[in-house]
C-alpha cells in the first residue's frame, strides 16, 4: 500500500507516455506487461485497489467462471502455465483473483499502475496528436495512444425503483460486493435479478437465511456446473499437453478446446440426440450451448435442445407452478447467455425460499422495511441487487472520450456503436478498445481473446512508431462495413430473437444493435491477421 500511496501523491500533469491502458483485468494486465516489455513508456490506470478487473469487483458468494480454469488463464508464458496449480475444474472468484495477483507479482506489473484511480475524461489533442486523460484524483496524463480495457460487463445497473433510497436495511450489489464480505445469516433476504449473478449467489444465501425471496423478471436457462477438484493426475496430463490444448484453442470458435459434434441435430436418431445432450448436460455449463452445430441457427434443432432442458428443470422442482415460472418461454435456449449453477432450481424446494414473478406481480416501491408489490408488502432485512450491467459500451460511454473535431463518443454511437474489428472507432485517432462491440468478447474465452487483441493493438502501435506515423484511426467505410457484417452474421442465427443484453435490451433507451461478433473467435482472428498482414488497409495512417 505504501507504493500505491506514493504514486498517488505525485501529480501526473507533466508526465507523457507512449500508451495509457485503462483497466487491470485479464486484458489490461496483459497489455501493460507486454507494452513495458516492448520498451514502451506505459501507464496503467485502475479504479480498483488491485488488479483483477471483473474478478476484483465481482466477489459475491458463488462467483465462478463458466470456462474451465486451465483454459481461462494466460498462455504467453510456459513457466507460468507449468508452475500455477488450479485446484478446481471451474475456478471461483478468490482463486482467479489470486492467479491475477500472482501474475502481477511474478512479472512486476504493479509498478506501472495507479490503483484506486478512476478515469473520468479523455480528450484528443489534434495539434499534438496525443490524448489527455483525466482522473477523479485531479491528475492529468498525456499519451500518444490510449487503450480502453475497461471490460464488457463492468458498468453495473442500479434499477430505477421508487423508494429505493428509503430502505433502512442492508443494501448490496453483486457487482460491488464488500471486500470484507457481508454477514447475512439469519436475515430475511430479497434477491432482485436472475441473471448469472443472481443464480450463483442465491443458493449460498439461502443456506443461512431465515428467508430468501427471489424477484424474477425474466427467467434464464441454467445448467448445473459439475465442479470438482482437479486430481494430481489430471493436472499432470494438462501440463504435459498444454501446447496441444492451446493450439487447438487458438483458432477455435470459442477459444477453448471444446467443440460441437459435427452432425446436425435432425440428422441423428432420437437415441443419438439424447445421448449427446445427456453428455453435454453432465459436462455442464455453457458447453450445453454447443451440443449440435445448428442449435443456434435452426429453430427445430433448438427446440430439441430446449425441450430436453425444460424436462431437466421440471424434474428438479417439486412445485409445478414454480417450475413453470422458472422455465423461459420468451427466447430460444442459448440466445441469452446460458447460466451455470450449483443447486439453484433445487433451492426452491426449501420452505423458506420463494419466487416472485415480476411479470405477474411487479414491484410498486421499496419501503423502509422491505418491498411492496402490486399485491402485498414483503419485509426484508437485506436487499441484494443482481441487476446486471450496461454491457459492452457502458464503461467506455461513462468516460465519454472526446475525439477529433470535438466529437463525443456518445454522439458517435447515437445510432448504435460503430467500430472496425472492435479496436478502432472513426473519429477517435490513436484510441483502441478491447473486448468491446465488434469483437467476440463474451462469446469466447476472454483470457485467450485478451491476449490476441492486445498483441494486435501493440503490433499496430509498433508499426506506427517505427514509421513515424502520428495518427491511426479506423476508416469510416471500414467501420460501417464491419458493423453491417456483425448484424448480417447475427441475423443468420436465433440470437436476434431474444431481448438480451447482447442487444442492449436490458438498458432503457439503448439502441438495439447486436454487439458481439458471433461468427466465432477463429474467424475473427483470421480477419485480424489479414488486416495486419496487408498493412492495416482498414485504418487511416498519417504522418
Amino acid at each position: 500500500m505504501g507504493e500505491r500511496a506514493s504514486m498517488h501523491s505525485n501529480s501526473g500533469s507533466d508526465t507523457r507516455y507512449d500508451v495509457i491502458i485503462v483497466g487491470a483485468g485479464f486484458a489490461g494486465l496483459y497489455g501493460v506487461h507486454h507494452a513495458a516489455r516492448a520498451g514502451l513508456r506505459v501507464l496503467g490506470i485502475e479504479a480498483g485497489d488491485d488488479v483483477g478487473g471483473t474478478w476484483y469487483w465481482n466477489r459475491y458468494p458463488g462467483a465462478r467462471c463458466d470456462v474451465e480454469s486451465v483454459d481461462y488463464s494466460y498462455s504467453f508464458d510456459a513457466q507460468l502455465q507449468q508452475s500455477w496449480t488450479w485446484t478446481e475444474r471451474f475456478a471461483a472468484q478468490p482463486e482467479i483473483h489470486a492467479y491475477l495477483r500472482h501474475v502481477a507479482d511474478r512479472f512486476d506489473v504493479r509498478r506501472h499502475y495507479r490503483f484506486g484511480t478512476r478515469v473520468t475524461a479523455a480528450e484528443f489533442d489534434e495539434t499534438t496528436s496525443t490524448w489527455t486523460v483525466g482522473t477523479d484524483r485531479g491528475d492529468t496524463f498525456r499519451s500518444r495512444f490510449v487503450v480502453f480495457a475497461t471490460g464488457c460487463l463492468s458498468e453495473p445497473i442500479r434499477p430505477d425503483i421508487p423508494g429505493a433510497n428509503t430502505f433502512a436495511g442492508e443494501e448490496l450489489f453483486t457487482a460491488r460486493w464488500p471486500e470484507a464480505g457481508a454477514d447475512l445469516a439469519g436475515k430475511r433476504i430479497a434477491v432482485i435479478g436472475t441473471g448469472s449473478s443472481g443464480i450463483q449467489v442465491s443458493p449460498l444465501l439461502a443456506r443461512d437465511a431465515t428467508s430468501l425471496t427471489v424477484f424474477q423478471r425474466s427467467p434464464n436457462y441454467s445448467v448445473p456446473m459439475p465442479n470438482r477438484p482437479w486430481t494430481e493426475a489430471e493436472m499432470r496430463q494438462i501440463r504435459e499437453t498444454y501446447p496441444q490444448r492451446r493450439e487447438k484453442s487458438s483458432y477455435a470458435p470459442a477459444a477453448t478446446p471444446h467443440e460441437s459434434i459435427q452432425t446436425k441435430a435432425r440428422e441423428l436418431s432420437e437415441d443419438e440426440r439424447l445421448a449427446a445432450m445427456e453428455q453435454r448436460w453432465n459436462e455442464g455449463g455453457v458447453l450445453f450451448n454447443k451440443v449440435f452445430p445448428d442449435q443456434n441457427s435452426d429453430m427445430a434443432a433448438n427446440d430439441i435442445v430446449r425441450e430436453f432442458a425444460d424436462a431437466k428443470i421440471r424434474a428438479k422442482i417439486a412445485d409445478a407452478a414454480v417450475a413453470a415460472d422458472l422455465i423461459p418461454n420468451d427466447h430460444p435456449i442459448g440466445t441469452k447467455r446460458i447460466c451455470t449453477d450449483v443447486g439453484y432450481y433445487e433451492m426452491f424446494n426449501q420452505e423458506h425460499v420463494s419466487l416472485v414473478n415480476l411479470r405477474r406481480e411487479p414491484i410498486e416501491e421499496i419501503t423502509a422495511t422491505g418491498i411492496r408489490t402490486v399485491d402485498r408488502q414483503l419485509e426484508f432485512d437485506a436487499i441484494v441487487y443482481a441487476t446486471g450491467f450496461d454491457a459492452m459500451t457502458g464503461a467506455l460511454l461513462s468516460i465519454d472520450p472526446k475525439g477529433a473535431n470535438g466529437i463525443r463518443l456518445h454522439e458517435a454511437f447515437a445510432d448504435g456503436p460503430v467500430t472496425y474489428l472492435g479496436f478502432g472507432i472513426p473519429g477517435f485517432p490513436n484510441m483502441f478498445s478491447v473486448n468491446s462491440v465488434g469483437t467476440p468478447s463474451v462469446m469466447a474465452n476472454m483470457a485467450l481473446h485478451s491476449e490476441q487483441q492486445l498483441d494486435w493493438i501493440l503490433a499496430l502501435i509498433e508499426h506506427c512508431r517505427t514509421r513515424d506515423i502520428a495518427r491511426v484511426q479506423a476508416r469510416t467505410e471500414s467501420a460501417r462495413e464491419w458493423t453491417d457484417h456483425l448484424m448480417e452474421v447475427a441475423a443468420g442465427t436465433l440470437f436476434v430473437r431474444a431481448n438480451s443484453w447482447y442487444l442492449g435490451a436490458n438498458v432503457e433507451g439503448k439502441k438495439r444493435v447486436f454487439m458481439p461478433y458471433i461468427g466465432g473467435f477463429g474467424n475473427y482472428r483470421r480477419r485480424c491477421d489479414t488486416e495486419r498482414e496487408n498493412g492495416y488497409p482498414g485504418f487511416e495512417l498519417s504522418r
